[in-house]
Formats: structure tokens, sequence, C-alpha cells
């Protein structure tokens, strides 16, 4: 379980192909607070810690992960946003992040709006449900605020700290992110659907 709230930023120094799997290596100063089989946000996708040293750590990425994520994009010397999981006894300064990715979207706009910055996505269909305005959502890992909300689109406004302590920057038009909804929302709209399924099925 996560926050998203980004501890650092790693870099990845490695992309390793295994079988249509693959191993990725990420440099980062948290490499030596990790221990092997640690669980760890990269993206805000949830890895497994497997080999470990000063510099930085290897996770291996499955192919239904690869399927699912931009993982399968990566390329060395990409910056990824980092958060170790949360401790119990800690304040929970975002949301509930799983790290278990929801979809896909792509970035559509970037503008600047003073010293902050507005951002928006295009999200596809299966996670609309689970976006409300003002509500929660996990983009790249980072526990964010929705703006605005339309049938397609999601916006977001990103505040100085934000844009300085993430990879955030290094998106243009056009690419693509993790984006995960809020669990506590999946879980209404699940039931929601549920329910309408069950009230067909009586008539």
């Amino acid at each position: 379980m996560f926050t998203g709230l980004i501890e650092a930023i790693g870099r990845v120094s490695a992309v390793d192909e295994q079988l249509g799997a693959c191993r990725i290596a990420i440099d980062t100063p948290l490499a030596a607070e990790l221990g092997l089989g640690d669980s760890i946000s990269v993206n805000g996708v949830c890895l497994t810690v497997v080999t470990q040293s000063e510099a930085g750590f290897a996770a291996d990425v499955s192919p239904e992960t690869l399927r699912v994520t931009t993982l399968g994009e990566w390329r060395v010397g990409r910056r990824v946003n980092l958060e170790r999981p949360m401790r119990a006894d800690d304040r929970l300064g975002g949301h509930f992040v799983l790290g278990h990715v929801d979809a896909v979207a792509e970035l559509t706009t970037v503008r600047a709006e003073g010293d902050c910055y507005w951002l928006e996505f295009r999200v596809p269909h299966p996670i609309e449900a689970c976006l409300i305005l003002k509500g929660s959502i996990s983009i790249d890992g980072i526990s964010l605020t929705i703006a605005a909300l339309t049938e397609k689109l999601c916006a977001v406004q990103i505040v100085p700290h934000t844009w300085a302590q993430t990879a955030l920057p290094d998106l243009a038009t056009g690419a693509s992110v993790n984006v995960e909804g809020d669990v506590l929302g999946k879980y209404v709209a699940r039931m929601m659907s549920l329910q309408s399924f069950e009230g067909m099925s009586r008539k």
C-alpha cells in the first residue's frame, strides 16, 4: 500500500528483456534502505526488489504488467517516480494507492498557469466510472486531485513542489502515463454494477 507521495526520482540504468518479460534496473539514493523482496512503487507500479546494491535495485516485470502499463516503453536513462510502502504508524498524506495500474492514459495538454501547470489526460472508458471531480487519482504514482472532468478527459493542477520533486517535467504531449483510480471508488462502481445486473436478471 502506498500514498502517492513521491520520495525520490530514480533513473533506469538497464532493461534486460527475458522471454516476454523483463528485468529493469533503477539507480536511486533509496537503494541503501531497500532489501530483497521489498515492494516499491515505480511510476505507480508495485514491483518487488530482486537485486539490490548501493547504487540501485532491480525488479522483474511480468508479461501482464508490460501489457497494462507503460513499462514496456521504458529505456535506459528514463527518470521514474519512486515510493516505498507506507508504514502503519505513518500519516496518510495522499490517498490509498495500491500500485495496481488500471489503465494507460495519454497526456494531451501541458499548460503553464503562473508557477503551476495544468495537465489534461485522455482516459480510457473502463476507468471513467472510478473518477469524480475533486476526487483522487494516481498518475505515474503521484497522488493528485481531479480538477476538471469531461467524458473523455481528466485534468489536474500541478503545484511547483510536485513539479520539481517528480518526473512530470519529462512528459510531453502524447506521452503515456500509468493511471490508478481511487480504490474506494472502484469498490462502489463494482457494487453498483452488480446491483444493476441483479436488477436486470430479475425482470
